[in-house]
């Protein structure tokens, strides 16, 4: 669980309302650096929508001045109105472009009012699209850079955190930072300058009942500071709570086989419930903090404005406001109060929305621990000698360390065979070689360099990686093996596939190279998704081959097929192979054997035999039970293979 859903879920102690306290001026911050570094490209569009916002709200304002005029020409024709100068030209032009046509007081209003509703309804089209626009591009800068980002982390980062909710962050926190710039800031930038104006015009009509209206804001603005609080803690604790259901979800669905093979389901459906009721619960205590808070406004809003109402009918009586004034006073000091109850809603929305951000912010600012040299290492020919120097490697979250003064050197061409029980630190001494991890002490150079001098995409680029379980993405066969290298033709491709031994299960598909393997290529066996692998890898090209307990988990026939894709892959290539198989050990260059990370024994198959060690030990119990195929070819008498075999990683 992360800092922020540790204090977002847990009850609150002193130290969490410290941590709240700060995190909400923080959030702010990021919010506003979130907003400015990917908002300055787009500066020229919001100044032209903002141009048009104030252009529709200030045309806007005009209405309830048209509409007292219209209501003072209906009942006191006789008294002078403030828009007087302006209808006389309306009317003269009216008379110039109909004449002969009898104008009636109403006329030079109505024509005005239609005149500024055209120019209003064409800004306020352009306000929205500009604006629609912006958030649309921004958002598209924020989710690439995002994803960019988030590639670019180390693989520590992703042993710590979960699909699901990382899905979260990007797709539903993103997605409210959308609604805000698209949305709810043209709204609440309509609202201020409805607020602004009206005020400015209920103060030119009457500033004592101005003064009276406006003395509602302390009290407005202590509903915003004792209840936005609450729905941004709420709203923090709804994303959190939703993204960890989202990780459940992702979970499942990929694990599906294994729920229902364990007739899980309820279970799950269980898991999955707890982390949406307790959305829920969030929501709603939201929800009735948001809803206590449009209460305390409407109920402070139309209060206020019965009591001006009542006063300001006084003053009509007493002949201090003319009907006209009253009805134009009304209207704006309904505008101004709609306006605050509306900036109301919209800062609980910003206020969901700082949340948001502060997430988002938090990914970006996460820092790979994986620091690219300030003068990378880019080889254009590398040789593929790997020298492992007195390594140790204590993983982050442990304190014993995996790996404890190893040292293997592996001269080009060679293969380099690991084999030890469980962990002994073999996946994590292989893991070391593409700088998935940095060693804690010693050094692993490849052809003389420090990998930690080597730019990581050159490094990687040089070294192809086969591991147990392989990942196939949700596309066609084609594209799978293109990834080895994406600018490969057809030919390219089907040669290794050919050299793999995938070409002809790949033909006999109805689609060929264009069928889809589906996700994590389900549709596919354990052998076919190993061997399009093994094309991979040869599409690539690498000078440093891993082999990872790759055919460990296949049936007789698939590893057969498999086996022999691999020893077309390792000819040639630096190869570090974790063996499990008689045939792999054999044909190694050099065999190792690890114990409680560091090297036991070291050697060729027969001299390791021979000492009548630990690898002797392993030998005997391993390599039992084996297909009949490998004992042949590794000249094993069948009758040696006894009735277990013991699993040696």
């Amino acid at each position: 669980m992360s800092d922020a859903q540790a204090v977002s879920t847990a009850p609150l102690s002193v130290r969490d309302e410290r941590k709240e306290k700060f995190d909400k001026k923080a959030a702010a911050k990021d919010t506003a650096r979130l907003m400015i570094k990917y908002g300055a490209p787009y500066l020229t569009y919001f100044a032209l929508a903002f141009f048009c916002l104030l252009g529709a709200g200030s045309l806007a304002l005009v209405y309830p001045l048209f509409v007292g005029t219209l209501f003072g020409s209906i009942f006191a024709p006789d008294q002078s109105s403030a828009l007087a100068p302006v209808l006389n030209i309306v009317s003269n032009l009216l008379e110039q472009l109909f004449p002969g046509y009898h104008l009636s007081p109403l006329d030079p209003v109505l024509a005005l009012l239609a005149a500024i509703l055209i120019v209003q309804s064409g800004l306020s089209f352009g306000r929205t699209y500009l604006l629609n626009y912006v958030g649309e591009k921004l958002i598209a800068d924020v989710r690439r850079d995002l994803y960019k980002h988030l590639l670019s982390l180390d693989v520590a980062f992703f042993a710590n955190r979960r699909t699901g909710e990382l899905t979260s962050r990007i797709a539903s926190d993103v997605t409210a930072i959308q609604n805000s710039v698209t949305l709810s800031l043209a709204e609440a930038l309509r609202q201020v300058i409805v607020f602004v104006g009206g005020t400015a015009f209920l103060f030119w009509i009457d500033w004592r009942l101005a003064c009276l209206l406006l003395g509602l804001i302390p009290v407005l603005v202590v509903s915003f500071a004792f209840f936005g609080r609450s729905i941004r803690r709420r709203s923090t604790r709804v994303q959190d709570a939703l993204a960890e259901a989202t990780a459940i979800l992702e979970e499942t669905i990929a694990g599906i086989r294994t729920v229902q093979s364990f007739a899980r389901e309820p279970y799950e459906v269980n898991r999955y419930e707890s982390h949406i009721t307790r959305a829920l619960q969030e929501a709603l205590r939201r929800a009735l903090a948001r809803g206590l808070f449009n209460a305390a406004i409407v109920f402070v809003l139309f209060g206020g404005f019965v009591g001006l109402l009542w006063y300001s009918g006084n003053q009509v009586l007493a002949g201090k406001l003319t009907a006209e004034q009253l009805i134009q006073f009304l209207f704006y000091a309904a505008w101004v109060g709609g306006a605050l109850g509306t900036l109301a809603e919209y800062y609980g929305e910003f206020n969901q929305t700082i949340g948001a951000s502060r997430r988002v912010v938090e990914l970006f600012d996460t820092k790979s621990s994986l620091q690219e040299p300030p003068n990378p290492v880019t080889p254009t020919k590398v040789q593929g000698l790997v020298e492992i120097v007195n390594v140790q490697f204590t993983y982050p979250s442990r304190t014993d360390p995996a790996l404890d003064g190893v040292t293997i050197t592996a001269r080009p061409g060679e293969v380099i065979a690991l084999v030890g029980p469980s962990g002994a630190g073999k996946s994590t001494l292989i893991s070391l070689i593409p700088r998935f991890y940095d060693v804690t002490a010693g050094a692993i150079r490849v052809d003389g360099q420090d990998v930690r001098t080597w730019s990581l995409a050159a490094l990687r680029h040089n070294i192809g990686i086969v591991p147990q379980e392989t990942t196939l993405f949700s596309g066609t066969v084609y594209e799978n093996i293109a990834y080895g290298r994406l600018d490969a033709t057809l030919e390219e491709v089907e040669r290794a596939a050919r050299a793999a031994h995938a070409h002809d299960f790949i033909m006999a598909f109805p689609q060929g190279y264009q069928t889809i393997v589906g996700e994590r290529g389900v549709k596919l066996s354990g052998g076919q998704r190993q061997r399009i692998a093994i094309a991979r890898a040869l599409l690539k090209d690498p000078c440093i081959l891993i082999l990872d307990e790759a055919t460990s988990s296949l049936d007789s026939e698939s590893e057969r097929y498999v086996q022999e894709a691999l020893d077309v892959l390792m000819e040639g290539r630096t190869t570090f192979v974790i063996a499990h198989r008689l045939s792999t050990v054999q044909r190694a260059t050099r065999i190792v054997v690890l114990v409680h990370g560091r090297v036991f024994e070291e050697g060729t198959h027969t001299e390791l035999l021979a000492r009548d060690g630990l690898y002797k030990k392993l030998y005997k119990l391993q390599f039992r039970d084996v297909p009949e195929w490998i004992l042949q070819e590794a000249g094993l008498p069948q009758q040696e293979a006894a009735t277990s075999q013991a699993v040696a990683r």
